[in-house]
């Protein structure tokens, strides 16, 4: 079953003293004490003095901005809105498609972020390893960063698709979402 980001978020704060050395609380005094405005800044800091993930220098960074543990999760605001206009009308049909899509990617592991954009949903870990977009009424376009990989017919060069990957797969049916897809989707997890 996909996780939905709040169940990420719940998730990732679950290991985040396991994997990083210290809980929230401890992060938010360190984070807190920089002045750092900036989404983007707060990663570059977390990222590159500390060594964390991107995951969670984002998890970090979206409740230092927000005010704290008491901020609602990631994901529990416009993610969710973004994603289901991105499947509203005539591309309802093809919600379940990205929901079986979710629910194999979560299985990755818990250091990545879905990253609901108007059109399409970025699969950041460190950097972007791949994106999901209903292109059209009937297909859903698998974005993935496999850089040296050559193309094959399925596993298309982007093109002009979208500069931030690499190759493209088409979608037209939940079946689509096989071993060989999720193959890619992991390659490109295990990369970034």
């Amino acid at each position: 079953m996909a996780k939905s980001p709040e169940e990420m978020a719940k998730a990732m704060l679950a290991n985040l003293k396991p994997n990083t050395g210290k809980t929230m609380e401890q992060w938010l005094k360190i984070t807190t004490k920089t002045n750092f405005a900036k989404h983007g800044e707060i990663l570059k800091f977390l990222k590159g003095d500390h060594g964390m993930t991107h995951g969670y220098a984002n998890l970090v960074a979206h409740y230092t901005l927000k005010g704290g543990m008491s901020a609602p999760a990631p994901g529990s605001d416009d993610s969710d809105a973004l994603v289901q206009a991105q499947y509203d009308g005539v591309k309802a049909d093809l919600k379940p498609i990205y929901d079986a899509l979710l629910a194999k990617i979560s299985k990755f592991g818990t250091d990545f972020e879905l990253a609901p954009k108007k059109a399409y949903v970025s699969l950041r870990r460190n950097k972007q390893f791949g994106l999901i977009q209903p292109s059209t009424k009937t297909r859903v376009d698998v974005g993935i960063n496999l850089k040296g990989v050559t193309p094959t017919m399925r596993l298309e060069k982007s093109g002009s698709f979208n500069a931030m990957v690499s190759h493209r797969v088409r979608l037209e049916k939940k079946t689509d979402v096989d071993k060989e897809l999720i193959g890619w989707l992991k390659q490109a997890y295990d990369a970034s």
